[in-house]
């Protein structure tokens, strides 16, 4: 039997290649009476060139986009995981989109956020998560909202553990606010006064939510908050060892020390161990994500769980929900758990 081939079809329908291409593809317009034959013609002939065509009568293609800015966080990899595992019980692939860059630049990643969007409708894609990036500005541009808010009127997409203001998307998040409120809760239980707060970048709203969480858990339990031990300037191990260079440069120093990340926390705990200071009987250090370095690093890190696993694999069952129009709420949010592990302890004397 001769294989049907897409000019096969075209030949039969009268139309050109492209024509049957936009109607496969669903990526312009077609008259209802010439896109009723192509499909008949389809149809009759079994016509299956690819998965996409396989799944023209469901009108769903199995695969979902995930958009992340870096995966080599291992934050990444852990929410992955839980997305991996729920999707494919529920028989989607996915397409994984890295937006780091070479450079680390912040404008270029959203460049490449564009980029892969575009890149993803072609794709026919039933959904898209959107993890980190635009999504965690404080402020971020109009157009980058209007940009996604655009992209959703085509294929739904979530948000995960971010937001865009006045885009009425809908999202998923762990309530990072909560999560450093019981970070912070737990240093001054152990009786610590003099606490600092190091990592992440002041525009981004996870490091605001984090700040704040710090801030009014000290404020409650009317304790000072110096501005000099509030220090940004990223996510990284390498960031880490820098910021506590500096809080150990001042004429005082915390007795412990909150970290926007675990990244930051086991960059601190080097700087740390290589100033001859014992954790956590010098110094106290609390990390937040709960990443698996959380509890192989020496000493165990104490750490703030946004529940990465349960995450993702909420929101690829959220994400389904929204593929197959079933109703959901705009907002989904899940309750941080602090980790208690061996790198925090009650202020100890100096050496």
């Amino acid at each position: 039997m001769k294989t049907v081939t897409v000019y096969d079809i075209a030949r039969e329908a009268n139309v050109s290649v492209a024509t049957v291409s936009r109607v496969l593809n669903n990526t312009a317009p077609v008259k209802k009476a010439t896109r009723d034959r192509i499909m008949e013609l389809i149809h009759k002939h079994q016509f299956q060139p690819n998965a996409l065509a396989r799944s023209l009568l469901k009108k769903e293609t199995g695969m979902i986009g995930i958009i992340l800015p870096d995966i080599t966080n291992p934050f990444f990899p852990a929410v992955l995981a839980g997305v991996e595992q729920e999707a494919r019980s529920r028989g989607y692939t996915f397409f994984l989109c890295d937006t780091v860059s070479t450079n680390r630049d912040s404008a270029d990643q959203y460049v490449r956020e564009s980029q892969y969007l575009s890149l993803l409708m072609e794709k026919q894609v039933d959904g898209i998560i959107m993890i980190g990036g635009r999504i965690n500005l404080a402020r971020p541009d109009k157009e980058m909202v209007q940009e996604v808010v655009e992209a959703g009127k085509r294929v739904p997409i979530l948000l995960l553990n971010g937001n865009l203001p006045g885009g009425g998307l809908y999202r998923i998040y762990t309530d990072e606010t909560e999560g450093a409120e019981l970070a912070t809760q737990h240093l001054i239980e152990l009786g610590h006064r003099d606490i600092a707060f190091v990592g992440g970048y002041r525009h981004m709203s996870n490091t605001i939510q984090r700040q704040q969480g710090f801030t009014k858990t000290m404020r409650r339990h009317g304790l000072q908050v110096r501005r000099e031990w509030i220090l940004d300037g990223g996510f990284s191990v390498e960031s880490g060892k820098a910021l506590m260079e500096r809080l150990l440069r001042g004429s005082e120093r915390p007795t412990a020390v909150f970290c926007a990340n675990d990244l930051v926390a086991i960059g601190a705990l080097k700087t740390a161990h290589k100033a001859g200071l014992r954790v956590p009987e010098d110094l106290s250090l609390v990390g937040f994500d709960d990443i698996p370095y959380a509890s192989n690093s020496i000493p165990e890190l104490t750490s703030v769980s946004l529940k990465c696993h349960e995450l993702g694999r909420t929101s690829a069952e959220l994400l389904h929900r929204l593929i197959t129009r079933d109703k959901l709420k705009k907002n989904t949010k899940l309750r941080p758990e602090l980790i208690v592990r061996e790198s925090t302890a009650p202020p100890g004397n100096r050496r």
